[in-house]
């Protein structure tokens, strides 16, 4: 069986239990092992939350990285200093690029702030474009090359090219694999390169039925013929036995709703404290 415990989101399960914040971080266990996929934005969340759940940090096998931005990053050193010497940390290349939203001329740094020195003192760093295997059954997907399909774009986005700006090619988004019997679970930190090139780059790799989307799939300000077309592309993607779609994050409630009146009780929302079961 595998387990998907959403330790961080901007919303909650249970508000007396479980707190909250802009971010996003998973805890995923199957049949050989536990890994973290992303930690969140302060590491306070990350860390109340697992323990709500019953859920020891120090055990976990590997963690994983969906991309820089600090409110997938920002509880890393939080979680590092719980964590075993040596962990494995998997993630794409461009993880360190420096990164910054530019808003009502102001400046501001968003990406990863510890150096990639640090996390080798304390991580073994997997460091790859290519799809990689962090545990058995459970992959990286490596870089979304492939984007013939919008992506999750914030226009304030920018890295610095030269001696000017240029909006951030998010080269260094990517997803998480599950291969379980029953078919591919796709868990997304918050899909910049774009949640249907995301999936068609599975099913590229993987050839295999998705049953489950789950996490932060950046579909929050579509215009009609966007969510038009996106509706028709998932359905052609499943082959019409759509499978589940457990959001959250930057997905945005009316996404919910559009999705849930094209897909019915497939549709269900993540919050933090929700604990998924997969056979």
């Amino acid at each position: 069986m595998f387990m998907v415990r959403c330790l961080v989101d901007n919303n909650t399960l249970d508000a007396a239990r479980f707190r909250t914040e802009h971010g996003v971080s998973f805890a995923i266990e199957t049949p050989t092992g536990q890994l973290l996929f992303d930690t969140g934005q302060s590491g306070d969340v990350l860390v109340h939350n697992a323990t709500q759940l019953g859920l020891d940090l120090c055990q976990m096998d590997a963690l994983v990285l969906s991309h820089a931005h600090y409110d997938h990053t920002g509880g890393l050193e939080v979680f590092l200093q719980k964590s075993r010497l040596g962990l494995p940390l998997y993630a794409h290349p461009d993880l360190f690029r420096e990164r910054y939203a530019i808003k009502d001329g102001q400046t501001r740094s968003i990406g990863l702030q510890m150096v990639q020195s640090d996390l080798t003192k304390h991580t073994t760093l997997n460091l790859s474009a290519e799809p990689a295997q962090v545990l058995p059954g459970v992959w990286i997907t490596g870089e979304i090359t492939s984007r013939t399909e919008f992506e999750g774009r914030s226009s304030h986005h920018y890295i610095q090219a030269g001696n000017g700006w240029q909006p951030d090619p998010y080269r260094d988004d990517v997803a998480l694999v599950l291969e379980t019997p029953s078919g591919l679970i796709v868990v997304c930190g918050c899909c910049h390169a774009g949640l249907l090139n995301t999936l068609m780059h599975v099913q590229h790799i993987f050839g295999k039925k998705i049953i489950a989307i789950v996490g932060g799939t950046h579909l929050a300000n579509l215009d009609v013929n966007t969510w038009e077309h996106t509706i028709t592309i998932l359905r052609a993607i499943s082959a019409w036995d759509m499978p589940y779609l457990f959001l959250n994050h930057c997905t945005g409630e009316r996404a919910l709703e559009t999705l849930s009146q094209a897909f019915g009780k497939k549709v269900k929302p993540c919050p933090a404290g929700t604990v998924l079961r997969f056979d």
